[in-house]
């Protein structure tokens, strides 16, 4: 569009920032130093990278994941394979551990709350289990004042008439938790739809959220500290498909102004959690007004362009982050695009590597699954070039050529 240009690299002129709002929960007198174990609960792509990233930097790294072969235990240090509510496995973090992350939301809050009576735990419980369920989350945005699409709670069928005279059809139902990924989700534009979708959910709590025309879809990734310093990384825009992310771009094209004000939103939605650690928000751009879609309690898929786009990733900032360390430098020292790379791409005697490897400006991160199923992320690759329309366009014939 004419009326818009790209946002400027860097992290919207706020690395750094001292923000004012909560204050974390649990705070460190002295930098966790290299040398030390550092914890993490949870064993898929974002673990690995923070492993990779806390290894890298002298860290040895424990991680607690049931799966044998988790991409995260394949790097660590130790693998605990166990639940997450384990409490042997809970207590030898505990006295292990100098400081214990996590990497996704759905981690139980009591297991943090254990965790953090012994050690360092960021983000705290309290942040985790506002944003792990979509009820709670709309509802503190709501009432924090933060914009959203309409939405309704729904926890019965009985509330499905009332719900969906508020929000209108069409519209989507969203299981409360667990749902990610396009998953626990049903698009419905009738009573008898929504009825049939809530059942088909066995009655989970869920959230209606009204339909909005969207211009695009964009993303902050950002850092807080224990001093409510902030740094944040540049606006990603997004592209999902079928409900899973399929490409980002950085810069985002949008009007300064209005990645400027995503930034803001972002930390201020930080400091009213009191957050400590690696945090996303997700926005909808609708008629040139954001809207909060979700915020996510760690690192995000739509951040890993930082891997090889900024002076520093988002997985050395998680690391920062929880050892106490300054927070890096969250420049964009080049345009980038990413694209995530899914379990389809196995059909038919794929991937076919050689075409993406041939170009020296790609880079690829797998991630170490040894099953490749539809809709499972399986990796993804970078495009960088000064013109982001070229990256964008290689980027897009790579993705089909794969």
């Amino acid at each position: 569009m004419s009326t818009e240009r790209p946002a400027l690299s860097g992290a919207c002129d706020s690395a750094q920032t001292p923000a004012h709002g909560g204050s974390a929960s649990r705070q460190t007198a002295l930098p966790i130093l290299p040398g030390a174990t550092l914890g993490i609960l949870g064993g898929g792509q974002l673990g690995r990278m923070f492993t990779v990233a806390a290894r890298t930097a002298g860290y040895r790294v424990m991680v607690l994941d049931p799966d044998p072969k988790s991409p995260a235990g394949q790097m660590a240090d130790v693998h605990v394979q166990a639940d997450y509510a384990d409490e042997a496995a809970l207590m030898r973090l505990a006295r292990e551990c100098a400081a214990v992350t996590t990497e996704f939301e759905n981690v139980p809050a009591d297991s943090l709350i254990a965790l953090a009576r012994h050690c360092r735990v960021s983000p705290g419980a309290g942040a985790v289990a506002i944003v792990q369920d979509r009820s709670h989350e709309k509802s503190w945005l709501a009432q924090n004042g933060f914009p959203t699409a309409p939405f309704a709670l729904v926890y019965g069928e009985g509330d499905l008439d009332a719900a969906l005279a508020d929000v209108g059809a069409p519209a989507l139902l969203k299981v409360a938790r667990f749902g990610y990924d396009g998953k626990g989700q049903a698009r419905i534009a009738s009573l008898e739809e929504a009825r049939a979708a809530f059942r088909a959910f066995e009655g989970q709590p869920c959230v209606l959220e009204g339909f909005v025309n969207l211009d695009r879809e964009v993303s902050v990734v950002l850092a807080r500290d224990d001093a409510g310093a902030c740094a944040l990384f540049p606006v990603a825009e997004n592209r999902h498909v079928d409900g899973i992310l399929d490409v980002s771009r950085v810069p985002a094209r949008v009007p300064e102004a209005l990645a400027r004000q995503a930034c803001e939103t972002a930390r201020a939605v930080a400091d009213a959690l009191g957050y400590v650690g690696v945090m996303a928000v997700e926005f909808f751009v609708v008629e040139g007004r954001l809207m909060i879609n979700e915020i996510a309690p760690r690192p995000h898929n739509s951040g890993h362009y930082t891997l090889d786009a900024c002076v520093t990733d988002q997985f050395e900032q998680q690391v920062r982050a929880l050892a106490g360390l300054p927070l890096g430098d969250t420049r964009l020292l080049s345009p980038v695009v990413m694209v995530n790379i899914l379990g389809d791409r196995w059909r038919n005697g794929g991937p076919h590597w050689r075409a993406l490897l041939a170009h020296p400006n790609v880079k690829l991160h797998l991630y170490g699954k040894e099953a490749a199923r539809p809709g499972r992320k399986m990796g993804h690759f970078n495009v960088l070039d000064a013109d982001a329309d070229a990256a964008l366009a290689l980027a897009e014939t790579l993705r089909d050529a794969l």
